[in-house]
């Protein structure tokens, strides 16, 4: 093992962790044959397989499951040192990783940008996706800070809240509840809408509070994407609640709506969410931080672009 060198377990890694030379190489602007070569070295070294091939499968061995945490914690443990020694010359320098859920993308950019602009140094990677799958990558910590609609249930987790997430009703402009003020939560009693799949935290909330008022609604169809959820809506095909983050210009132009609903908005935030245990590099914690310290300054501006019937003043109290 003390022959081997970084290249060659920064090469294992990067196959371990695509399960393809192919996309190794690629990710490495490296030839095939170069990673396979570095692979195999590194196997010699150590003296026993860390694949194995089934079909056209690659699966580690026992060995190299263990080659792959220890590289992990090698390549993590060597960023972090790097960020403390560029944070002892007074620079915030380093990699980002992020990882949210896909109603994020209507907010994220807004704060990464002035996060970027302040700091040019750090490299930010941002993967954009669903609950399942960012539950996922926490389990196998891939990445450094998350950022969710709701707290992992049965998840080790430490969270905090830096942003509303208030849930409203939206409809077609030319819906008859359309324009009314204070409309009762009532007046939504055997309406057509349609949901987000069941067990979304969006899907959960609109149920409780609906449950709470005993108003029963028809669920006429049950989207996963917001995006397809709106236009459903500006097809007719019934109501719906969402985030307020969602209702931007492209809602407008799509001919869409918010009901000023007693109850609503329901009251949700945003968390930043990460293992419990979990050492935030400096960088991890700047952003941290910074969400934290800009998030009013962010609500703003999300509303400020795209105004409907209920004002960010209003959300905020």
């Amino acid at each position: 093992m003390r022959q081997s060198t970084l290249h060659q377990l920064k090469v294992f890694e990067t196959v371990a962790r695509l399960s393809s030379i192919t996309r190794a190489a690629e990710e490495l602007s490296l030839t095939q044959p170069t990673v396979s070569m570095q692979v195999k070295q590194l196997a010699k070294n150590i003296g026993t397989p860390l694949f194995e091939q089934v079909g056209k499968k690659l699966y580690l061995t026992a060995a190299g499951q263990e080659l792959a945490t220890t590289c992990q914690e090698i390549f993590e443990q060597l960023s972090q040192f790097e960020m403390k020694v560029a944070d002892l010359q007074g620079m915030k320098r380093g990699r980002l990783r992020l990882a949210t859920i896909t109603t994020t993308k209507y907010f994220i950019p807004r704060a990464l940008a002035p996060f970027c602009k302040l700091y040019p140094g750090i490299d930010v990677t941002l993967e954009i996706t669903n609950h399942e799958r960012i539950i996922s990558r926490m389990s196998e910590n891939l990445d450094d800070l998350y950022i969710l609609s709701q707290v992992p249930e049965g998840q080790d987790t430490t969270s905090s809240v830096f942003l509303v997430n208030p849930l409203v009703v939206m409809a077609p402009k030319d819906h008859p509840l359309a324009g009314q003020k204070n409309i009762p939560i009532t007046a939504l009693q055997g309406e057509a809408f349609v949901m987000r799949e069941a067990g979304s935290g969006t899907r959960k909330a609109v149920e409780h509070l609906f449950e709470e008022h005993q108003v029963s609604v028809r669920v006429r169809l049950e989207l996963g994407s917001n995006e397809a959820i709106k236009q459903a809506i500006a097809c007719g095909l019934g109501l719906s609640v969402l985030s307020r983050h969602t209702f931007g210009p492209e809602s407008i132009a799509l001919g869409l709506t918010i009901l000023d609903v007693q109850h609503f908005p329901i009251d949700r935030h945003w968390y930043i969410v990460y293992p419990n245990g979990k050492q935030l590099s400096i960088v991890a914690d700047t952003f941290r931080q910074f969400l934290h310290e800009e998030s009013n300054k962010l609500v703003g501006s999300i509303f400020e672009l795209s105004p409907a019937v209920l004002p960010a003043k209003e959300i905020l109290e």
